[in-house]
């Protein structure tokens, strides 16, 4: 757990060092993120749950292309685990746009597969983008997931807090 901190603070620290004054939200250039959330349909988040002896966790990190100015497709990798259960493989396509640099809105395909079984979500968000330097964000969000397999899932609220690094 240690190490992860240390990575992130490494990451914010070189990614503050390496600023420009050219618009981070612009054609051509990248973002990753790293949110923190519940665990819930298909994280792509940083979570950590322990309750009643029983600990879950999460973790993952998204990524994307701005293919123009505040519009980014995006990708995210996860996985989620826990104590008596197998682990899960989380992923998400999506795209999010940044109206007036400053409300990032997204919508995306979450999916989540253990041992051959799936469940999947359409995926919508809203939030606040607070510039703490040119190419660092903090954006807490809200984020609705609607299933699309009844059976084998519930759609659900959640509440994050993300981190993106844009350059």
């Amino acid at each position: 757990m240690k190490k992860i901190f240390f990575a992130m603070f490494l990451l914010v620290g070189i990614t503050t060092y390496a600023q420009n004054d050219s618009n981070s939200l612009s054609q051509g250039s990248w973002i990753i993120e790293a949110n923190t959330g519940s665990w819930t349909t298909g994280s792509t988040a940083f979570s950590l749950v322990s309750t009643n002896g029983y600990t879950l966790y999460s973790i993952g990190t998204e990524g994307g292309y701005f293919v123009s100015d505040n519009l980014a497709l995006k990708l995210g990798l996860g996985y989620s685990g826990g104590d008596d259960m197998d682990g899960t493989f989380n992923y998400k396509v999506g795209v999010k746009y940044y109206i007036i640099d400053e409300i990032p809105l997204g919508v995306d395909y979450t999916g989540a597969s253990s041992n051959g079984n799936g469940a999947s979500w359409v995926g919508v968000q809203g939030g606040y983008a607070w510039f703490v330097a040119n190419n660092v964000s903090i954006e807490p969000t809200i984020r609705y997931n609607m299933t699309l397999d009844e059976d084998k899932a519930d759609s659900a609220f959640q509440g994050l807090i993300g981190f993106a690094f844009h350059f």
